[in-house]
């Protein structure tokens, strides 16, 4: 029997901020170590974070992606997972069968270790989350359990099911369609691919209050006539409100209603919501990054319409707004890639965000240190040589920008023609002023039968012919 001094284990207890900021700093070496190939350390980081705080969907995600990576998403895991997991799958079935829920998902991570794609323990640990309301969580474990057989008509079952009680419609009409190509006669799924196509309607109609199909197809004076006597009934946004402060601690009613705000343009108000939500959450991860896009749309937007303003008004005034407010929008991205990059420093794609944001604050060294380490994404190659060779002309380091405009020209495919004639241009206009004659002419030349309106290609041109009839001794002339 559980006591004051000892809540149930299962029970939902806030975490404190200095165990949180214990599980912050776990994730961070973990994340490290996953970037650095050192799988097996990164899984011990990440095992203490699910532990300390299971219904977190980043930390969920970091560890099954992690020992992903580690048995090159073999979707077996390790050879011998079937012998050597007996004795802990024995483990998550007797939490299972206690009901401790928490011990189900510490087994569970024991055993996914060994093979983070077995099913059996994936669904068991999917099922404690649900009873311990841990919907995000629930979901990415049957995500991974779908993943081993997409047509799986149990996974899908529970996955459906999950999905339709989340009101995630579209998703759970899926699931039950793979169920019932399984077994056209399954009358779970018939029945359930009915109602939540009427529950689909209803929201779509905005029919949030109609209690049977019935309610649906009535026209707005039956719609009236529901209201009844008794006054209008609550608004969505306001329904979602009394259940935030009915239970406070419930982060799903908080996203819910984000949802509603955001799909009416309220960004202010789900900014609101999200700032409720991260102290409700005592910091969680995801909401925090959430607050955050929110925080850089409204940003963007506000921008925008300074931008379309001093374009109208053509006033000091309003320009001064608008050059203000880029540079206050460039801070802001730059605090929070910053910390993302903190959070996730095996991702590249952060690190070059963030790089260009530098760039723009004219803070070269630190933005050239991570155009560097986001070389590593061959997808934007090109992109960062372009980036980098920007970054040294700017601090007057010609051959480093010269280098890396050349590395711009070779990594720019033809079928990406603005950014090829570009890398063309400042490779060109370089290598004209540093009186390097061939390449500057294989590059503007090249530029011109491209597109010879492009900037001033055709005055370099005759500068270079100039420069090239007039030619002294060798020697650098002031870069651009």
């Amino acid at each position: 029997m559980a006591t004051s001094e000892q809540p149930p284990k299962d029970s939902r207890q806030p975490i404190s901020p200095a165990m949180r900021s214990r599980l912050q700093q776990n994730f961070q070496k973990g994340s490290q170590m996953a970037a650095a190939g050192n799988f097996d350390y990164a899984t011990d980081q990440f095992t203490d974070c699910v532990v300390g705080d299971p219904g977190n969907l980043i930390y969920v995600r970091n560890f099954l992606g992690n020992l992903q990576k580690k048995y090159n998403n073999n979707k077996k895991g390790s050879k011998f997972a079937g012998l050597k997991g007996a004795t802990t799958k024995t483990s998550v079935a007797k939490s299972a069968m206690q009901k401790d829920w928490k011990g189900v998902i510490a087994s569970g991570l024991e055993m996914l270790k060994i093979n983070p794609w077995d099913v059996s323990t994936l669904t068991k640990m999917a099922n404690a989350c649900e009873q311990l309301e841990f919907d995000d969580c629930q979901l990415e474990y049957l995500k991974v359990a779908a993943e081993v057989d997409l047509k799986d008509a149990d996974v899908n079952r529970l996955r459906a099911r999950a999905l339709g009680r989340l009101g995630k419609f579209d998703e759970a009409i899926v699931c039950w369609s793979r169920v019932r190509q399984a077994d056209p006669k399954d009358e779970e799924a018939a029945r359930a691919i009915a109602n939540l196509t009427v529950q689909k309607t209803i929201r779509k109609g905005g029919y949030e209050e109609a209690e049977s199909s019935t309610e649906v197809m009535v026209d707005k004076n039956a719609q009236a006539e529901r209201q009844g006597a008794g006054g209008p009934k609550l608004s969505p946004d306001q329904l979602l409100e009394k259940a935030i402060a009915k239970n406070p601690a419930d982060l799903s009613n908080y996203s819910e209603l984000v949802d509603l705000y955001l799909r009416n343009e309220r960004l202010e108000q789900a900014e609101e919501v999200l700032t409720r939500a991260l102290a409700a959450s005592g910091g969680e991860i995801s909401t925090r990054e959430r607050l955050e896009d929110v925080q850089l749309r409204r940003a963007r937007e506000n921008l925008a319409r300074a931008e379309k303003k001093a374009a109208a008004e053509k006033t000091e005034e309003a320009m001064a707004l608008y050059q203000q407010m880029r540079v206050d929008l460039n801070s802001k991205e730059m605090e929070i890639y910053r910390s993302r990059v903190e959070r996730y420093p095996s991702n590249v794609s952060l690190k070059f965000e963030l790089a260009v944001r530098l760039k723009r604050a004219k803070n070269y060294a630190e933005a050239i240190k991570l155009f560097q380490e986001a070389r590593a994404d061959t997808k934007r190659k090109g992109t960062v040589f372009l980036e980098l060779g920007e970054c040294f002309q700017a601090i007057k380091q010609y051959k480093l920008a010269m280098s890396n405009y050349d590395g711009a020209v070779a990594e720019t495919p033809e079928r990406e023609p603005e950014q090829r004639k570009l890398a063309l241009y400042r490779a060109g206009k370089l290598a004209t002023f540093m009186r390097n004659f061939d390449t500057a002419e294989k590059y503007l030349t090249e530029l011109a039968g491209m597109d010879f309106g492009y900037k001033d290609t055709s005055a370099l041109l005759d500068k270079l012919n100039e420069l090239r009839e007039d030619s002294g001794p060798t020697g650098s002339a002031p870069a651009p």
